[in-house]
């Protein structure tokens, strides 16, 4: 377990930080969140090429426990927001979301990927990555932001906000929620890209001292 720890502890810390970033704007559309959550992916993606299947999904469970632990450890965390209004670091709503997206898209990553690893060594980590960020996105914004889950969930601080029907960068009046879902999934799949050029370098270096 001990040569897994800097993947758990890379997992951990990517979930937090993302829970808490992704209640944070850069501009109108994207949140900080969306700069942090792929690279969780690519944690998932150099443990399973490197020690296997078993390895991704132990790394998964325990990243998850950690990252629930430490993300319900922030909804007891006050910040400051705005002047004069503050609210937990992570609400129980996008620690919920967050739980549930991240344990089923990293599963079905690791599935992907395990099935595509025979293959061009780019294919199953852009393959799992795509598949597993749209699952994510789709489910966590749904859960913590949508005003449909709020029957179940409740409300908190961010529900009106984020269901607001806005123009959206892509050209529909959508409620902003789905037009923030729909700008955090594309700059996932751009990190997506990218994180492919680590993945060689990263998985290269590591097979060869394994």
């Amino acid at each position: 377990m001990t040569r897994f720890l800097p993947g758990i502890l890379a997992m951990a810390a990517i979930v937090v930080a993302s829970n808490i970033l992704v209640q944070f704007f850069v501009g109108d559309w994207l949140t900080w969140g969306a700069f942090t959550y792929p690279f969780a992916f690519l944690v998932t993606d150099l443990v399973n090429r490197i020690y296997g299947v078993s390895a991704a999904r132990r790394v998964v469970f325990v990243g998850f426990v950690v990252g629930i632990i430490c993300s319900l450890i922030g909804t007891q965390i006050m910040v400051e927001l705005a002047p004069d209004f503050s609210a937990p670091a992570v609400t129980l709503r996008i620690a919920l979301g967050s739980a549930t997206a991240f344990l089923i898209a990293q599963l079905i990553d690791v599935t992907v990927f395990d099935k595509l690893r025979a293959g061009t060594w780019w294919r199953a980590p852009l393959a799992s990555t795509l598949i597993g960020s749209t699952l994510d996105t789709v489910i966590f914004f749904s859960i913590a932001f949508s005003s449909g889950a709020s029957s179940i969930l409740g409300v908190d601080h961010n529900t009106e906000f984020f269901n607001e029907v806005v123009a959206t960068p892509f050209g529909a009046d959508l409620t902003r929620w789905i037009g923030t879902a729909g700008v955090d999934w594309c700059v996932k799949i751009s990190i997506a890209l990218l994180a492919l050029i680590p993945f060689r370098v990263i998985s290269g270096k590591l097979s060869k001292a394994a």
